[in-house]
């Protein structure tokens, strides 16, 4: 199997996010904020997994567009989880510094894609 940067990268993130949701709600007792993180920063990963099942580019570019969106979410609710002292300052800088990565990875393969069929 050919090795997948961003589909490896976001399913490290979403381990990571389960890591920090199950800590949000042993310790915090939070499950609004923490449950709208969960389903966002997993929902990355799957959405990235749809798009190596693409059946054409349209399609592979709705799913990667479905990607960034998520990531653009999470990256809301890892501000609002640190700026409301749920999360730690350090897993915050280190999640979104991950998603940053996330962001301009699947940036780029957009870009590629729009230039590929223009």
């Amino acid at each position: 199997m050919k090795y997948n940067i961003i589909q490896q990268k976001s399913y490290e993130f979403a381990l990571k996010s389960v890591a920090i949701y199950k800590k949000i709600i042993t310790e915090n007792k939070e499950y609004v904020l923490s449950k709208q993180f969960l389903r966002s920063s997993t929902s990355i990963g799957a959405n990235i997994e749809e798009t190596i099942g693409a059946q054409s580019d349209k399609d592979f570019l709705s799913k990667i567009s479905i990607a960034y969106k998520e990531a653009r979410e999470t990256h809301y609710w890892l501000r609002l989880l640190k700026d409301s002292h749920y999360i730690s300052e350090n897993d915050a800088i280190e999640m979104l510094s991950l998603c940053d990565e996330i962001l301009r990875i699947i940036g780029e393969i957009q870009i590629t894609i729009k230039n590929r069929n223009s």
